[in-house]
């Protein structure tokens, strides 16, 4: 079993050999439990409303931007090119607005995005576990939610007001998920948004807590990075490339079966490099702003966070081939999810 006091020795340890060594075990780890594969999906967002203020976030309630919720027909406008791509998978994202983005809307964006994609993820606002179980039956597969940090106090310093403050309710978001009858539920923290020994043990028993009660989930993990908006630094992130790197070895160490994912916040030689020691689903051909793939001009854009990898989909895949990965568009057929 993980410690907290073990998960310091890794993440400060500076010798060359004790990075190198958990890299080669992450690989072995990873190649015998998922092969030379990688899953690719693209990201949508279809609202920046938000009823929350989070001090990192661009979308947060008192942020000056301007407000968007696409219409149906402009969902399909910004699915065409993602598809044009051969994107298959979707992760649709919302600002946490119930009362701009509620059920009934992301029903509607669920049912379009059928027409494209074989996989539909969301990362929105926390629901009640009815809720889940009707977007389920729309045709979603997954859900993401990050507790962004587990440190109750840290929590409370950085989400000001708005449904986000409620830790409670958004620590037993993958509980009610997995009730509504989920396929896949991603997990993460923000790294650099608090102490990063203590928020990935806790989020190591969240997730051991998680595969116990509900083993028939897939599950996942992610670990963004506290990025610049519009090049402005809202939090400072303080984990560093080797600590990065270390983390993801030690979580694939840890937990052989369970997916991590990697998102375009990360720059393209970390991506490349990344690809051998444990990731097994990367975003690729990214926008993270709504309207952004086809309705807004780059200077009429308000992103969540600054990308760092602008790569199109067609060199994402030219470089999992040249390094003898297997690029995945989709690795199941669609079927009607039944409630």
């Amino acid at each position: 079993m993980i410690t907290l006091n073990k998960i310091q020795q890794v993440l400060n340890d500076t010798r060359r050999e004790s990075v190198e060594e958990m890299a080669q075990e992450a690989a072995r780890v990873t190649r015998q439990n998922f092969g030379r594969t990688i899953s690719l999906y693209a990201p949508l967002y279809l609202s920046n409303y938000c009823s929350s203020h989070c001090t990192y976030c661009g979308f947060h309630a008192l942020n000056k931007i301007k407000r968007i919720k696409l219409t149906p027909d402009e969902m399909r406008r910004e699915m065409v090119p993602i598809h044009a791509q051969g994107i298959r998978n979707i992760l649709m994202l919302t600002g946490e607005s119930y009362k701009h983005t509620p059920i009934e809307y992301l029903k509607d964006a669920v049912r379009t995005a059928g027409d494209f994609f074989q996989g539909i993820a969301l990362e929105v606002h926390p629901m009640q576990a009815q809720e889940y179980k009707e977007l389920f039956a729309a045709g979603v597969d997954g859900i993401t939610v990050y507790q962004e940090t587990y440190d109750r106090r840290r929590y409370a310093d950085v989400h000001l007001s708005g449904y986000k403050k409620d830790y409670d309710f958004r620590y037993g978001t993958p509980q009610r998920a997995a009730e509504g009858g989920m396929r896949q539920i991603v997990l993460g923290i923000l790294l650099g948004l608090s102490e990063t020994a203590p928020d990935l043990l806790a989020l190591y028993e969240h997730l051991r807590s998680m595969e116990r009660s509900y083993p028939g989930v897939e599950y996942a993990v992610s670990f963004p990075r506290l990025r610049t908006i519009k090049e402005k630094e809202f939090v400072r992130c303080d984990v560093d490339d080797t600590t990065f790197i270390k983390i993801i070895c030690l979580t694939r160490i840890l937990f052989g079966r369970v997916g991590i994912n990697l998102s375009t916040r990360e720059a393209p030689q970390l991506r490349n490099n990344l690809l051998e020691l444990g990731i097994t689903r990367m975003s690729a051909g990214s926008n993270t702003s709504v309207g952004g793939y086809s309705l807004l001009d780059k200077d009429e854009q308000d992103p969540q966070f600054d990308i760092k990898d602008d790569r199109s989909v067609a060199d994402v895949v030219a470089l999992l081939k040249k390094r003898n990965f297997d690029p995945i568009f989709t690795d199941w057929r669609r079927i009607e999810n039944c409630s």
